[in-house]
């Protein structure tokens, strides 16, 4: 039950229906998709920086949800909010086992998902493309396991 209200207080559940249609997004490789190309999954969308610690810190917990649900209805996106060269960025991936989609964007403070007042910060867009939470700060894999577990519960 801690594990449950603890979640809950730290996804902040957003109020009314934000739907993330055709958010342009950018790979490294400079491939081009629209966030509403991955509607039908739970999509975890996480604005993060090389140089923001508890964005380090939260990767590997990324990337193990990222391992466990890809594939099965949810997968991680991630989106580099700095201004780095693109083989620095794909060099930093490489040397933090990276393998979940990354995008870049120039530094911004607001997208079409919402607010990002500070890195990390992590939407979470439900199958049907409502943005149904919002987590300022690291997140972790069972964080967001539990949070779309009780969602799906209601």
């Amino acid at each position: 039950m801690k594990r449950i209200l603890l979640t809950l207080v730290l996804l902040v559940t957003l109020p009314g229906t934000l739907l993330a249609v055709d958010m342009p997004l950018t790979d490294i490789r400079g491939n081009k998709v629209n966030l509403n190309s991955f509607q039908g999954q739970w999509v975890v969308v996480n604005y993060w920086a090389t140089w923001c610690p508890p964005c380090i810190v939260e990767m590997p917990e990324l990337q193990a949800f990222h391992d466990d649900h890809a594939g099965k209805g949810a997968l991680v996106l991630g989106i580099n909010t700095e201004l780095i060269g693109k083989q620095q960025l794909a060099e930093f991936l490489e040397d933090y086992f990276i393998t979940y989609p990354v995008f870049t964007s120039k530094p911004i403070q607001q997208s079409e998902l919402g607010l990002i007042p500070g890195l990390p910060t992590t939407f979470l867009v439900a199958p049907s493309g409502e943005v149904v939470a919002r987590q300022v700060g690291p997140v972790t894999r069972e964080m967001i396991e539990q949070f779309i577990q009780n969602w799906q519960a209601e």
